[in-house]
């Protein structure tokens, strides 16, 4: 296995770190439905909107309504912006049966690795 040299990240290269998931309780698997590394707290919520977006389209008519809820909750967006800049964690989990939709953004240092000159 490659291991490669981490450095220390320059100040202010804070990333976070977005996901979606189901989650099914019958057979207790997870489905990783996307992730995203994005560089402000506000892209990590357009990126989350977007797949919430995505799931309230194509499931039908399960979780349509929770998601399109969290969609036009402006409280809850402010909220978890508020949260993520400053240093928090935001998840928000939606539930429909037996399936649950976890909607998550960490911050988190991203892997640095400086560059270095190749002779050629």
């Amino acid at each position: 296995m490659l291991r490669l040299p981490r450095a220390e990240a320059p100040p202010g290269t804070v990333h976070y770190w977005c996901e979606v998931s189901a989650h099914t309780t019958g057979h207790h698997r997870e489905h990783r439905l996307g992730g995203y590394h994005a560089p402000t707290p506000r892209l990590a919520m357009k990126w989350l909107h977007g797949r919430a977006g995505h799931i309230a389209d194509r499931f039908t008519p399960g979780p349509r309504t929770p998601v399109r809820a969290w969609l036009n909750d402006i409280a809850e967006h402010g909220y978890a912006l508020a949260a993520l800049a400053a240093g928090g964690i935001y998840t928000h989990t939606i539930r429909d049966g037996a399936t649950r939709y976890q909607l998550a953004a960490l911050p988190t240092a991203r892997l640095f690795i400086p560059r270095t000159r190749t002779a050629s």
